[in-house]
């Protein structure tokens, strides 16, 4: 059970095997990305391109594909606000709920990245 901190009102937790537990958690979130990022990911493109549904809305709304990401991301980013506004209210999520929210924001933001560089590399050729 936690103290509570009698300044903030937030719980002190006394953690125990924290190195342990966190390497377990980088470890366990970059497997979960990969198997998305691989296998779930080829749900989504078109033509081997993992960028089509981007391309698509970047089209629709006349923007580029990053900033159509950004719109989807968007509702990734809200979702793990309300978490943390949850957490204020005394409400926790499950690991479950907390696993899905923030690979997907992870997600994006490597599907980001590897837009920038391709980008890049396409204009220095």
């Amino acid at each position: 059970m936690a103290a509570i901190n009698k300044d903030t009102k937030y719980p002190v937790f006394e953690l125990t095997n924290t190195e342990d537990s966190f390497e377990q958690i980088v470890d366990e979130t970059l497997q979960q990305i990969r198997e998305t990022l691989i296998v779930k990911g080829k749900e989504y493109r078109r033509n081997n391109n993992p960028y089509h549904n981007f391309e698509v809305g970047a089209r629709k709304k006349n923007i580029s594909r990053e900033k159509a990401l950004d719109g989807m991301l968007l509702k990734h980013e809200v979702s793990i606000e309300d978490m943390t506004n949850d957490l204020d209210a005394g409400k926790l999520p499950s690991v479950g709920a907390v696993n899905e929210k923030f690979n997907d924001n992870i997600i994006y933001l490597i599907l980001k990245k590897a837009m920038f560089i391709d980008r890049i590399q396409h204009q220095n050729q």
